[in-house]
């Protein structure tokens, strides 16, 4: 619009001036050059576009949709054609929405939608999604429908376990088969907030602790069974022990380790009387000594 407004200024300000020129008027010639100098920068500026970073372009010329998106940047384009600008940036969409659980309990949850566009299917986006809205036409509603079918499958508390995890990667494979081949590639889907009725709250947290409990004390009877195995293990090793010691002392050794005892007595400075033969079972007889 603004290219042939431009145009049509830019012509009559050739004609008018060139009119004011031979006539003498001098002063309202050079208006009219201004006029013209001004349409002809506008004229050349709609020539070109700008593409944001991050951003394609679609041109629509009266209805005709060219197969060939504009890259970010300065683009030549047709000046009486309409230029349609998507982001394939990483976006974020919050969701509050009513899901049901698997005992059909309704939970109120609010989700985070992380997508982006595929920019190679932004023409076709433009021409089968009405006005080109596919976030509100396409996205949202089967986002929605996705997540409650998905949820439907898991029961209440799993939403308080390790299993939300596994619920929302669930969600990001069923949605991604669905709005792929449309040009839409799914990120992510964090959960960020569950809010359950309150006494269904307080029995899950009730239930949750009481399976806590339970494992805490089977840990606590396997550590007690471990220490009484550890004991007995001890236990035996100090009646082998025993038993083999006992084995090994006879009265042959002690008759012999008597004899030794005796020799050292003998040898040693303390004065004593020794008698050979005449102990109990023939070891020598210590009759006294003094230092």
């Amino acid at each position: 619009m603004f290219f042939i407004v431009a145009v049509i200024v830019f012509v009559l300000g050739i004609v008018f001036f060139i009119s004011l020129r031979k006539n003498g008027r001098k002063q309202e010639a050079s208006v009219s050059l201004i006029a013209v100098v001004v349409a002809a920068v506008i004229a050349v500026v709609n020539l070109f576009t700008v593409v944001p970073a991050g951003t394609v372009g679609v041109v629509d010329f009266l209805g005709n949709v060219s197969d060939n998106t504009l890259r970010p940047g300065v683009n030549l384009v047709n000046p009486m054609a309409r230029v349609i600008k998507y982001s394939f940036k990483t976006q974020e969409q919050r969701e509050t929405m009513t899901i049901p659980s698997k005992e059909g309990l309704p939970i109120q949850l609010e989700v985070s939608l992380v997508y982006r566009l595929d920019p190679a299917k932004a023409n076709e986006i433009y021409k089968t999604v009405e006005g080109g809205d596919y976030l509100n036409v396409i996205l949202i509603p089967q986002f929605r429908s996705v997540t409650r079918g998905v949820t439907a499958k898991y029961e209440a508390k799993a939403l308080y376990t390790e299993a939300r995890e596994q619920m929302a990667r669930e969600i990001v494979d069923a949605l991604q088969t669905v709005v792929g081949e449309r040009g839409i590639v799914i990120e992510n889907v964090p959960l960020r907030q569950i809010v359950l009725p309150a006494k269904l709250t307080q029995s899950i947290e009730e239930k949750l602790q009481a399976e806590q409990e339970s494992q805490r004390m089977a840990f606590v009877l396997k550590k007690e069974e471990q220490e009484a195995d550890r004991k007995r293990i001890e236990a035996k090793g100090i009646a082998d022990f025993q038993e083999i010691v006992s084995e090994g002392i006879n009265q042959n050794l002690l008759r012999w380790k008597g004899i030794e005892a005796t020799e050292k007595l003998a040898s040693s400075n303390n004065s004593k009387v020794v008698v050979i033969g005449s102990g109990k079972d023939g070891l020598p007889l210590i009759l006294g000594g003094n230092n």
